[in-house]
């Protein structure tokens, strides 16, 4: 159907078979424009965050970059939601009356508005989402010293 698959996370805790049809899916996927899907398995911010420094670590380790060239960017094409043109959302709806991201995309979602909802994903219908994005076209976006 058009949809680019792909899946972010640890995937080295998964059994082989499955890491394997991981990578057949994200391979075969990979030139598909109509969506993309974004599979978060054994995903946590922090994980993402390591994993980003770790191999920025290894690249200056090696030559390939200096410790100058450390920045912002460089670490966010690190981060495994480099996979998607869009990897920094702009409204994380948090159901079942949870109020935390809950270590989930930590550094992405440093400008992203906030709504939180009591009922349970599975309860969540299209009046909450209508609710949601009512409350999110009332605010003022700001984005601190990022533009």
């Amino acid at each position: 159907g058009g949809i680019r698959i792909s899946v972010i996370g640890d995937s080295t805790k998964l059994p082989t078979s499955l890491q394997k049809l991981i990578n057949e899916v994200e391979e075969t996927t990979k030139h598909n424009s109509r969506l993309q899907l974004i599979v978060a398995v054994s995903y946590s911010g922090k994980y993402d965050v390591v994993q980003a420094c770790r191999s920025i670590a290894e690249k200056a380790k090696d030559g390939q970059i200096q410790l100058d060239d450390i920045n912002e960017s460089l670490i966010e094409q690190e981060l495994e939601t480099n996979c998607t043109e869009h990897p920094y959302p702009d409204l994380l709806i948090r159901t079942s009356g949870e109020l935390r991201v809950s270590n989930f995309l930590l550094w992405q979602l440093a400008y992203t508005e906030l709504f939180f909802a009591q009922e349970l994903w599975p309860d969540f219908k299209k009046d909450e989402f209508v609710d949601a994005l009512s409350s999110y076209q009332q605010r003022q976006r700001r984005y601190g010293g990022r533009h």
